[in-house]
């Protein structure tokens, strides 16, 4: 039975992660905190070990999605390598910072970003588009076929490597993907066409976590056997997500996705404070 579990909680990490550009890490990470705590049938895993188990499905997730995305086109191959490079070094302090977390702390902070990143989805379409960081950073362009439009985007460089070293920070204290982050500022303040920022997050995503799992591997937090079982429903789900991406809109999708990250962060929160 905590095989089937996992198998349709992997399915819907990669089916979700790769149709918003999530990674995944944000769907697992909250579902794996919730059976661990209120289900007697399951596996009581650490917080170490389900943000251990979330970033090696990452690798598989983000290389499923970021193959998908190649095909069609949608891969800023150049953005993608600059956002590994400052990411990479912030899983790596991440996830060492990560070891000094005990389960009410883990689920404390955890609950914050869950919160966040519900705001986040909520105001992402509402906010006005940043024009500054493509004024003053290398422009480049993009023709969308489908829409018949053509996009103009860029950055600096160092804000670039800034942002997506908190990132890689968050990524391995936590076991998200980033891209929950990323993606939003890539089209509000790069101005990345929307298929491209969810195309080069994945990238970004599967170079990151590698560096990500190595890391937490070294550290004893991967729980192989339920690694192990999650892997090919979250591979399989994030290739259907990523084929969905191009044939509907997510809108619905984003809505039901805020609410659950509202209600499992306030959840988070109320453990981690009330938890003995």
């Amino acid at each position: 039975m905590v095989f089937i579990i996992l198998l349709l909680v992997g399915l819907a990490s990669g089916i979700t992660g790769a149709l918003i550009g999530l990674g995944g890490g944000v769907i697992l990470v909250p579902a794996l905190l919730f059976l661990s705590s209120s289900v007697s049938i399951f596996p009581d895993l650490s917080p170490q070990e389900i943000v251990g188990l979330s970033v090696v499905m990452m690798i598989f997730t983000g290389l499923s999605s970021t193959l998908a995305y190649m095909k069609v086109g949608t891969v800023d191959y150049r953005s993608g390598f600059i956002f590994f490079l400052g990411s990479a070094p912030g899983t790596v302090l991440g996830a060492f910072v990560n070891r000094s977390l005990d389960v009410p702390s883990f689920q404390l902070y955890f609950g914050l970003l869950l919160v966040f990143l519900s705001l986040l989805l909520l105001l992402r379409d509402r906010l006005k588009a940043v024009r500054w960081f493509v004024y003053n950073g290398k422009k480049q362009s993009f023709y969308d076929r489908k829409a018949d439009q053509e996009y103009v985007y860029g950055y600096p460089v160092w804000f670039a490597l800034a942002l997506t070293f908190f990132i890689g920070f968050a990524s391995g204290l936590f076991g998200i993907g980033g891209g929950s982050i990323l993606v939003p500022a890539m089209i509000l303040l790069f101005l990345f066409p929307p298929h491209v920022a969810v195309g080069t997050s994945m990238l970004m995503v599967f170079l990151s976590a590698i560096v990500n799992s190595i890391t937490h591997i070294s550290l004893g937090n991967v729980p192989w056997i339920y690694t192990i079982a999650i892997i090919p429903s979250a591979y399989i789900g994030a290739k259907i997500g990523a084929k969905l991406n191009r044939s509907i809109k997510s809108e619905t999708l984003v809505v039901v996705l805020r609410l659950a990250l509202l209600l499992l962060g306030l959840r988070s929160i109320y453990e981690g404070i009330f938890s003995s």
